[in-house]
């Protein structure tokens, strides 16, 4: 059965339902709510723990636990978790663990081009409608064959980088040299195949790390290795069915389909484990110019985010490809049952004092930060009051009676927005300017009819609000 099919009556009744409150919710049933939807976690009911309650709490976690396998990679605060995913489709539930993104360095560079890309890695950045996009792993790729070689470019990682690491190499030898050094702070170990099994499940047993199964385009030898690595004792792994470029690109996204469905669909135990995709091949053996490389590796990548990868391996750190990529990942593992929203209240840019400008939005998460920015890049010093329109957009919130002149009234009552100003003035955006004399009578204060769009705001206090404040 789908994880999105349980019913919250089944769990309902095989927790203690103790109504204890120790888990932060009201009672039981609201916590079993939030527990199959995947808001709260089952070690969250402490009397569940108790001895006494055992075999519920196994009971549970069985009937719970993600169809595909949550696999951790890395220690501490930079933990990446991938996998533990439970639906095909965002919209039957959520996706939970983003798709994480490796980007590689190799043991054939040289120390100052090996630490500046390391570098590069670390500070990709960028602030998108209140999340932060970043890159979460490095690959180290052994290209030189050299064990030696490999493991003193895994010291210089060690020393310049926090980030999770995947050791990448079909030599057990040269994956052994990279674990004496890092193997505590479980790195990913890629890959054991048909040739090697035994020695990388030795290394993953020995040092307590994932281990990724590859065993390209041939799905019935990819199970049967899991089936021998799991019987060897090897618990986390990670599956790579191969990926393939041009007239293999079918191939490689009905193996990561299929592989997913019968996890989901089928219940297949043998393929339900994170899937790892590897977008770097379309280096190999280019010949085009390097954009055409980043290109086609960047469309590749999304395809496969939208194909259930959990984990990428990728080369190009640039921008323009990387950016597109965190942000379609970033809105495909928002949980679409709930509005992109912040929290509403009174904002404060800049120095205002108590002739400053008074302005309004909405606590759709686009709206406010598109409105901040614009506000924070004209260095006007004004408050903002954020209304709750339960995530909705200016134009839908009015539209559908969200943001209503009561809505705004009050808003500026519990936030006492008397006390932050003396001239009762409140600027509202252009598009709300139907509801203007509403809330004039609602609220007292006298209402301004701002810009149509938030970039005219900078302009418009600087021209028109002078003018308001001497009338």
């Amino acid at each position: 059965m789908s994880k999105s099919q349980i019913s919250p009556i089944e769990v309902y009744k095989i927790l203690p339902r103790t109504n204890c409150k120790e888990c932060g919710e009201e009672n039981c049933m609201a916590f079993t709510t939030k527990l199959v939807n995947k808001e709260i976690r089952l070690d969250q009911c402490t009397p569940l723990l108790d001895e006494k309650n055992k075999s519920a709490y196994l009971k549970l976690w069985k009937m719970l636990k993600p169809q595909v396998k949550e696999v951790s990679i890395g220690t501490g605060d930079r933990t990446v978790k991938i996998g533990g995913k439970d639906v095909l489709y965002r919209h039957e539930l959520t996706y939970v663990n983003p798709t994480a993104i490796a980007l590689d360095v190799t043991d054939s560079m040289n120390e100052e081009e090996f630490k500046e890309r390391l570098q590069n890695i670390e500070n990709f950045y960028f602030s998108y409608i209140g999340h932060d996009l970043t890159l979460d792993m490095v690959a180290i790729r052994s290209t030189s064959n050299d064990p030696q070689k490999f493991q003193s470019m895994i010291k210089i990682f060690a020393e310049t980088s926090s980030l999770p690491a995947i050791l990448c190499s079909f030599d057990p030898e040269i994956i052994r040299n990279g674990l004496v050094l890092i193997g505590k702070d479980r790195p990913l170990i890629y890959a054991a195949t048909k040739d090697n099994w035994k020695e990388m499940a030795d290394l993953a047993i020995m040092y307590n790390c994932p281990l990724t199964v590859y065993a390209p385009n041939d799905l019935d030898l990819l199970k049967s290795l899991v089936r021998t690595l799991l019987e060897y004792g090897v618990e986390d792994l990670v599956l790579d069915p191969g990926t393939f470029t041009d007239e293999g690109l079918a191939d490689t996204l009905n193996n990561f389909t299929m592989l997913r469905k019968a996890a989901i669909k089928e219940n297949d135990e043998l393929v339900g484990f994170p899937l790892l995709g590897v977008p770097l091949t379309v280096w190999i053996d280019h010949e085009a110019a390097p954009e055409v490389a980043i290109w086609n590796e960047t469309w590749l990548a999304s395809m496969l985010i939208t194909r259930f990868a959990d984990v990428l391996i990728m080369h190009s750190l640039d921008g323009w490809s990387q950016l597109p990529l965190t942000i379609l990942r970033n809105n495909l593992y928002t949980d679409p049952r709930k509005p992109v929203a912040v929290e509403a209240g009174f904002k404060t840019f800049g120095e205002p004092n108590d002739m400053s400008p008074l302005l309004f939005t909405t606590n759709f998460a686009l709206t406010y930060y598109t409105v901040a920015a614009d506000i924070e890049a004209g260095g006007i010093d004004c408050y903002l009051m954020v209304v709750d329109t339960e995530g909705l957009s200016l134009e839908s919130a009015v539209a559908g009676r969200k943001l209503t002149a009561d809505k705004v009234g009050e808003a500026l009552k519990e936030g006492k927005a008397e006390e932050l100003v003396k001239h009762k003035m409140l600027i509202i955006p252009g598009r709300a300017a139907r509801i203007s004399g509403e809330i004039e009578e609602a609220s007292g204060w006298n209402v301004i009819v701002g810009p149509m769009d938030s970039s005219g705001i900078p302009k418009f206090v600087q021209v028109e609000w002078p003018k308001k404040l001497n009338e």
